[in-house]
């Protein structure tokens, strides 16, 4: 790299922004290109008499912003930015003019993997071997003994669920097995508890099957117990990582949460879309963990594998899980073996461990290029999962919404995920699926349209209860397929 950088020991600055500013610039004038190689952290150190740590420190804030990328075994190389136009949006002055960049296909709706890093010899192999299955004339309602067995393992070992084969049933996906499990065990017009926002193909299956929904407020969280009425049959909930605020219920209202379900005979259930993803801490054990006959454990693959690899799993007592095995083969469903084969083989090889901790350091950078992208304005649920919440005033979302999606990015806002009036307005915002440089465009337009407010307060109305208190108890949204 013929790049001329000089760092000053006696500047205002420490020695790895100013690294980080120069090559910042660079990348951004034009002088390092898209898909150029950066020296190794040891080669640029040893040219600038600097130490290791001050480069890794600039790079690792680069590859942050979505400036660098890395290829495995290969080296660091300037990210390939999104193609970008400028349009001159008027300023406050007359003036003056600002640019902004305008960009094609982003899309920052919450729901969607990486699929482009399955491309892998591991996952080729699976899909190779499975499609060796002879298919059976009378498929077990179950699933694969071999793939409930390493489903048992892995949720010990990731999850905290301790669970026999008998306990499992592999299902197409969490709303497969939340149907399964609502058609064999509700009644037309028994009481469900679902969180409010919340998902809303949950409340799609609850509808059609004919249950009375009951909206259970949430705040930054997740469910508020204390507010849970007596009268439920069932609660619907994502501990950890509410959908879509983004709340980790805390031990004691977990607790809680199990305790009320005791005195009042109600089933929890727990759907565990994304619980893999936290950046802060190791990931909370999952709820069933603390009451095994009281809580059905929802899993899928949909999030760290792909929504169309179609496998997913549900985990209660022995006799539940064989009541909704009758009432799936009267209902024809059935999971297709060969999928089942391979994450099997995924699994049994460590594939799949190994691809989720590769994609939970991958995340987790994405979703430090987003919270940098939108420093300054209000977020929620930036600690887990694969989206995040920004609070937003309504006329601000509505905006947004529309000036984004005339430029090429797709946003969702929170609006579509209440089941009755919006307490709180704001941008679901997906990171998972869209790459460092395309989350930094995309964020770039929600900042130039919904600056923060000039008091430091939050543009937003009140959310569901007030901020640190917790209780002790434009184009359709991407649906997060699960």
């Amino acid at each position: 790299m013929d790049l001329p950088l000089v760092l000053e020991r006696t500047a205002g600055r420490s020695l790895n922004e100013q690294l980080t500013l120069q090559l910042r610039a660079a990348m951004r004038d034009g002088r390092l290109t898209a898909g150029e190689r950066l020296p190794s952290s040891r080669a640029m150190a040893a040219s600038l008499g600097v130490s290791r740590t001050v480069v890794m420190e600039a790079y690792s804030q680069l590859y942050a912003e979505g400036w660098l990328d890395g290829r495995h075994g290969s080296g660091t190389y300037v990210a390939q930015i999104v193609t970008v136009e400028s349009w001159r949006v008027p300023h406050p002055d007359p003036q003056l003019v600002r640019e902004t960049p305008r960009v094609n296909g982003v899309d920052l709706r919450a729901g969607v993997p990486w699929v482009a890093a399955l491309d892998t010899p591991a996952w080729r192999r699976a899909w190779r071997r499975a499609a060796e299955v002879s298919p059976a004339a009378r498929p077990d309602p179950l699933g694969l003994p071999g793939l409930r067995a390493e489903l048992g393992a892995y949720m010990r070992r990731s999850r905290g669920v301790a669970a026999a084969p008998d306990q499992i049933m592999v299902t197409r996906g969490a709303t497969s097995g939340f149907d399964l499990l609502v058609a064999a065990v509700l009644r037309p017009g028994d009481r469900v508890g679902v969180e409010e926002p919340g998902y809303a193909r949950a409340r799609s299956i609850l509808r059609a099957r004919g249950a009375q929904l009951v909206p259970c407020p949430v705040d930054e969280h997740g469910l508020i117990v204390d507010a849970l009425p007596g009268d439920l049959t069932m609660v619907y909930t994502t501990p950890s990582h509410q959908y879509p605020l983004g709340g980790v219920l805390p031990m004691p209202r977990r607790q809680a949460l199990v305790a009320w379900a005791a005195r009042t005979g109600a089933l929890i259930v727990e759907d565990d879309y994304d619980g893999e993803f936290r950046y802060d801490v190791a990931p909370l054990p999952a709820l069933y963990g603390l009451d095994p006959d009281r809580v059905v454990y929802l899993g899928t693959t949909a999030k760290i594998l792909a929504p169309d690899v179609g496998v997913g799993w549900l985990v209660a007592r022995p006799e539940l899980v064989e009541a909704i095995s009758v009432r799936r083969l009267e209902l024809s469903d059935r999971t297709p073996v060969v999928p089942q084969e391979a994450v099997r083989l995924l699994l049994a090889r460590g594939d799949l461990d190994r691809h989720v901790r590769r994609m939970r350091a991958e995340y987790a950078r994405r979703r430090a290029a987003t919270v940098a992208a939108l420093s300054g304005l209000p977020l929620w649920g930036d600690t887990a999962g694969l989206h995040l919440v920004v609070e937003l005033a309504q006329e601000a979302v509505v905006r947004v919404e529309r000036q984004a999606a005339e430029r090429g990015v797709l946003l969702d806002s929170l609006t579509r995920h209440y089941a009755g009036e919006p307490t709180m307005h704001g941008l679901v915002i997906g990171y998972a699926g869209a790459g460092p440089a395309e989350i930094r465009t995309g964020c770039a337009l929600v900042r130039e349209w919904a600056p923060a407010r000039a008091d430091g307060r939050p543009p937003g109305g009140p959310g569901p209860v007030a901020r640190g208190s917790a209780s002790s108890g434009s184009p359709p949204p991407a649906s997060p397929v699960r």
